[in-house]
């Protein structure tokens, strides 16, 4: 499975970010599962969206990442992060064809 891939929201109605950023910050469930107190199960089914964070599990995933809770967890699906950055929507080899 391509990490980058948006899967739907799954049985929990959130889309989330959490592979994407154990990935990029090399992080594995198990690390994720341990620093916020859950079974390492427990981060595969939030990422999959079969599992809906507590309020309280939300806002310790995010304090792990450093980031708000609104940048991991959505009720809509994420923009593209390039889009979000650089306003770029399209890979640029499309552009040039």
């Amino acid at each position: 499975m391509n990490i980058a891939t948006q899967k739907g929201p799954g049985e929990s109605g959130l889309y989330n970010r959490i592979a994407v950023l154990r990935a990029e910050r090399g992080v594995g469930r198990q690390e994720l599962a341990d620093a916020v107190g859950v079974n390492y199960q427990t981060i595969g089914f939030l990422e999959r969206g079969d599992y809906g964070p507590s309020l309280k599990l939300a806002f310790q995933i995010a304090e792990y990442f450093g980031l708000p809770v609104e940048a991991i967890f959505s009720k809509k699906p994420f923009r593209p992060l390039s889009e979000q950055v650089y306003g770029v929507s399209q890979p640029a080899a499309k552009e040039r064809r």
